[in-house]
């Protein structure tokens, strides 16, 4: 199977798309994929609706990013990978964006420093609306224009980058909430963005087949490279948890000690409990002695209910031990997301215990696409599944998130594994 910085494929996805992207998926035709570029550019858009521009140009920690930064980045993908190579005599709308809006393509060229993003104060929010209608109108220019193998390989990076973009929608999300989580008047991104609920799961755990399974991404759809190729792995047995961890279970946890017991934790992780004095999940904090989190839909109080969200790696650990049992490996919850578990996507990430590397034969491809994955597989621990603000073109068995194990400002949970050892 040839390696790629993203495969790509024309068939059917075996989850269900968004309306633009199935549309193109199933005919494959100039004007589907025109619809399915212009639905993935509004929903960005639509994220960024509720923002001030003074919201739009915050960054709260190096990890983050503005929404601006997000909005002109993936303009600058289009152009830097499609419209440059593909388009006759494109102009480009400012030479400077290249540097100012390039992320880590060492490739493509210089990049201004990503903890500084959020001192580019201009250019301005109405310069970075202009410099999108710009790049959309010669994008759809060209998708209407190019023919035979150019119109091939347009439609491939179009692909690219609009799933590219769709990551970004996420990263809008979890980056204005964490910085609206540093802001004393606990800002409402938008009301109508209630956390969606845990579905009604049957309790305890069911069983994983002992034995040879299949996991990576094969057969049609889409893909990123990291979820290739496809391979058998050796399970043992293991029983997984229906649901997800619970905030009930994790009162329970923090009224026991949890964040104050060294033994229940991993040595950095203590180490970064007692430095960045962790006592309850982020996000977290007591309003007139009641425990209330911060969401998309504002300040609210905690629902006992509700699955855990905004804990790092270090904590679904320490969680899991307290609890006497384990995170599943990455390869025992994508063989149980084939229909053992009912929560697995649109709620919240979930840990795993394995560290994020590649499988076996795989290989980045060469040039600045091939810097989208490969080379950031050291020091991270998977995550799987999805969150309430993951499109839905990426909620997948396959899909691997990517996160450093103290991080805990995305929509990170967790569900636990028995071997009954």
């Amino acid at each position: 199977m040839a390696s790629s910085a993203i495969r790509s494929f024309r068939g059917q996805s075996n989850v269900t798309p968004m309306p633009g992207l199935a549309a193109a998926h199933a005919s494959n035709t100039r004007t589907a994929w025109v619809e399915a570029f212009r639905d993935v550019r509004g929903e960005t858009e639509r994220r960024a609706a509720p923002l001030s521009d003074e919201d739009q140009i915050v960054q709260s920690m190096p990890d983050a990013s503005p929404t601006k930064w997000h909005r002109a980045h993936t303009t600058w993908f289009f152009e830097q990978f499609l419209l440059l190579p593909h388009l006759s005599g494109y102009r480009v709308f400012d030479k400077q964006f290249s540097y100012l809006f390039n992320s880590y393509y060492v490739a493509a060229g210089p990049r201004h420093a990503r903890p500084q993003r959020g001192l580019v104060t201009r250019p301005a929010n109405s310069e970075v609306a202009a410099y999108r209608a710009h790049v959309d109108d010669a994008v759809m220019r060209l998708v209407n224009e190019a023919e035979g193998s150019q119109l091939t390989e347009v439609l491939r990076i179009l692909e690219i980058g609009l799933n590219h973009e769709q990551q970004h929608q996420e990263l809008l999300l979890t980056d204005i909430l964490h910085a609206f989580s540093l802001n004393p008047n606990a800002p409402t991104y938008d009301a109508g963005r209630i956390p969606p609920a845990a579905k009604k799961s049957a309790a305890g755990f069911v069983a994983v087949p002992e034995g040879l399974h299949s996991i990576g991404f094969a057969g049609d759809g889409y893909c990123f490279d990291n979820e290739c190729p496809a391979h058998q792995v050796y399970l043992r047995p293991v029983r997984i948890a229906r649901s997800l961890v619970t905030n009930a279970q994790w009162l329970d946890f923090i009224a026991d000690g949890g964040y104050a017991t060294p033994s229940l934790w991993l040595s950095d992780g203590w180490a970064t409990v007692q430095a960045e004095g962790w006592e309850a999940p982020g996000y977290w904090r007591k309003v007139d002695g009641v425990s209330h989190t911060l969401t998309l839909a504002g300040l609210r109080p905690v629902d006992p209910a509700a699955p855990v969200c905004h804990v790092s790696y270090y904590e679904a650990d320490a969680f899991a031990r307290w609890m006497g049992k384990d995170l599943p490996t990455e390869q025992e919850w994508e063989v149980a997301a084939q229909g053992l578990i009912d929560d697995a996507f649109g709620i919240v990430w979930q840990w795993t215990r394995s560290a994020y590397s590649s499988y076996p034969g795989y290989r980045a491809a060469s040039g600045a696409l091939g810097e989208y994955n490969g080379k950031f597989m050291i020091n991270q621990m998977v995550l799987r599944g999805s969150s309430h603000a993951t499109p839905a073109d990426h909620s997948r068995p396959s899909y691997r998130n990517f996160f450093y194990p103290p991080a805990r400002w995305q929509f990170s949970g967790l569900r636990l594994v028995d071997y009954g050892t």
